[in-house]
């Protein structure tokens, strides 16, 4: 199969139905956003923007409808798509049922509790760091954390968007290291490397960016006044779940047994702690499945569009393009930072970005011999990074949202201080990274 999709002829026009996908939902986001809606590129969902795309592909690809639906059906049920899409569901439970439990509530108020209040911006990132590296989602984070700090932050005289920015980069250096965020899942399935794996690789470099974070939020985020920080009761049970997820993760459990277990385990604390009942229980992760809905149905239908795009020469197209610039491995891991950025630019959402890019990344990654997890730790990174300093994005946005007429996007993006120095480390990683081993040969 790989061999004859090598043989077709580049065709530049097949990316046309791809572009179509991205122009639909770049296009209405900017003129919602001039006409001052909220949550401007929110507001049309992904996939029918992706579903005009595959309109576009069914005119013009070439042959019967029957082997156009055939090619769009394969892509569909690829076995990568369809695990990425299972783990999707799963995640979502985990996270609908530990939520439901109480179990952001707890780890919330135990970083509150334990944490001095004069350290109270650094405090904030690591608190956002923690709770995104357990639950998987960055807004989510933002959301329980932000009008807990923007109170303190107050209380305290400190800069409100300093905070602010330290509460979205502690989410965002969760929710890229995350062993169930949508972007781990969607860069490490695409790219065929172990989640565990992926998450060393990103590691080397998150640390650094996140550790120099802490020690400038230590050395300009010192409230005036230290804020009295009461009432936040301390239930360490009720952060099992996510110890759990996290170790048997990082150990190299099979992730659909990491996520079982982590559901069943929030199930069980929930029902005898009396959160819910067994029918609750039932219903939170159905909801959790459904929340995941719309993200599962993008990658179903892109791995559609992206079969489609590549039977017609597409993919080849791109390559042949980037083997005129790519020079050698750095080049080309450079490429695909590049491009994956430049791709959240225009969606706003990295998971997006990640599904969107990795076809491309993957081929340039096998061609210029870079590593699997280095290409799915770069697609990651670059993504979160960019989705944590534009003002459009959903991270900013709510966090705005919680501030009300306290600041502009532009004035918390500025101090989102870890998104930039993360970028900077994996920029030096990559100017840095040692000669490896050429890349291998083609099949003939």
């Amino acid at each position: 199969m790989e061999n004859s999709r090598k043989q077709r002829k580049p065709n530049g026009k097949a990316l046309i139905p791809f572009l179509i996908f991205v122009g639909v939902y770049l296009a209405t986001g900017v003129i919602l956003n001039l006409q001052g809606v909220e949550s401007a590129f929110y507001q049309l969902p992904t996939p029918i923007a992706a579903f005009v795309g595959i309109i576009a592909a069914f005119i013009m690809m070439k042959g019967t409808m029957e082997e156009k639906l055939h090619t769009f059906m394969e892509g569909c049920g690829d076995e990568n798509i369809m695990t990425m899409c299972m783990i999707y569901i799963f995640a979502g439970a985990f996270t609908t049922v530990t939520k439901e439990m109480g179990g952001i509530d707890a780890a919330v108020n135990m970083g509150m509790a334990v944490i001095p209040p004069q350290f109270l911006a650094a405090g904030v990132f690591v608190i956002s760091a923690f709770i995104a590296l357990a639950t998987g989602t960055s807004v989510g984070t933002i959301v329980s954390v932000t009008p807990i700090t923007i109170g303190l932050a107050e209380a305290g005289g400190l800069n409100v968007h300093l905070i602010v920015g330290a509460t979205i980069g502690g989410a965002m250096f969760g929710d890229n290291l995350s062993m169930i965020s949508d972007t781990t899942i969607a860069a490490t399935r695409t790219q065929g490397v172990e989640m565990k794996d992926k998450f060393r690789e990103n590691f080397r470099i998150a640390l650094p960016a996140a550790i120099l974070t802490v020690v400038l939020l230590l050395a300009f985020g010192r409230p005036d006044t230290v804020p009295a920080v009461q009432g936040y009761p301390v239930d360490p049970i009720r952060i099992l779940p996510y110890a759990f997820v996290l170790v048997s993760a990082l150990l190299g459990m099979n992730v659909f047994m990491v996520l079982v277990g982590g559901i069943l385990l929030s199930g069980a604390i929930g029902i005898f702690s009396g959160s819910f009942s067994l029918l609750g229980f039932a219903n939170n992760i159905y909801q959790g499945f459904t929340s995941m809905f719309e993200i599962f149905l993008l990658s179903m239908v892109t791995g559609g569009l992206g079969a489609m795009v590549t039977g017609e020469g597409g993919l080849d197209w791109i390559l042949e393009k980037v083997r005129g610039i790519i020079r050698g491995r750095k080049s080309a891991e450079l490429g695909i930072s590049a491009m994956v950025a430049l791709t959240d630019f225009a969606t706003a959402n990295n998971t997006v970005a990640i599904i969107i890019s990795a076809p491309v990344a993957r081929d340039i990654s096998e061609t210029y011999g870079v590593d699997p997890k280095r290409t799915a730790s770069l697609l990651d990174i670059f993504s979160c990074v960019v989705q944590g300093i534009i003002p459009y994005g959903a991270q900013v946005l709510y966090a705005c949202a919680l501030l009300e007429n306290l600041g502009s996007p532009f004035q918390v993006v500025g101090c989102c201080w870890y998104s930039y120095l993360l970028m900077i480390a994996a920029l030096i990683s990559i100017a840095v990274s040692g000669k490896r081993k050429s890349a291998p040969q083609e099949a003939a």
